[in-house]
């Protein structure tokens, strides 16, 4: 017989529910607010940094560059090489970093307020654009960068870039495609 202070099981379920509503309300009051928050910044306040080092790299390396030296043993003319490369192709790079973060807040203006599907599209294919001609960039500077280095150093650099990759996928990401061999 059934003790009648033990719920059943829809009354478990109803109590889940509401555990996890709960749960929702709050994380989603948490979000709204933290945005609220960034977006009252005055207007003197800098641009957030873009994302993904970009900064660092239309600056001219940042600390990966640093990293890189470090783990790649590069020597003083190397380093030397290298800076000049980013500091040539970074101001070239800059605009289209710029250019991409000011789509990703137009189109979260849209996610977040009046959708508008053709203005969402037409923001979709100008970011598409944006993206391809980095692409193209960043693969001719990582290029011009790897034949800077010695074959001990490209065949460290692969493993590196190997090791990553696998570590971006044990974590459930998917990883970019293996690099060809670079002769």
């Amino acid at each position: 017989m059934r003790n009648a202070k033990s719920p059943t099981f829809g009354e478990n379920l109803e109590v889940t529910m509401k555990s996890i509503l709960s749960r929702l309300l709050i994380a989603a009051a948490a979000v709204l607010l933290g945005t609220m928050l960034a977006q009252s910044q005055t207007a003197d306040a800098p641009p957030p940094p873009p994302m993904h080092g970009h900064h660092d790299f239309a600056m001219g390396g940042g600390p990966m560059m640093g990293f890189f030296a470090d783990k790649l043993d590069l020597t003083d003319a190397q380093k030397a090489q290298m800076k000049t490369i980013m500091q040539k192709e970074g101001p070239a790079m800059k605009p289209l970093f710029q250019q991409s973060h000011q789509i990703d807040l137009q189109l979260r203006q849209y996610a977040e307020g009046t959708y508008d599907e053709a203005k969402v599209q037409a923001l979709a294919t100008q970011k598409s654009q944006v993206d391809a001609q980095l692409a193209v960039a960043h693969t001719r500077v990582h290029n011009e960068l790897f034949q800077v280095l010695t074959p001990e150093q490209q065949t460290k650099m692969k493993e590196m870039e190997a090791s990553r990759a696998a570590r971006i996928q044990a974590h459930g990401h998917q990883a970019p495609p293996p690099a060809p061999d670079q002769e």
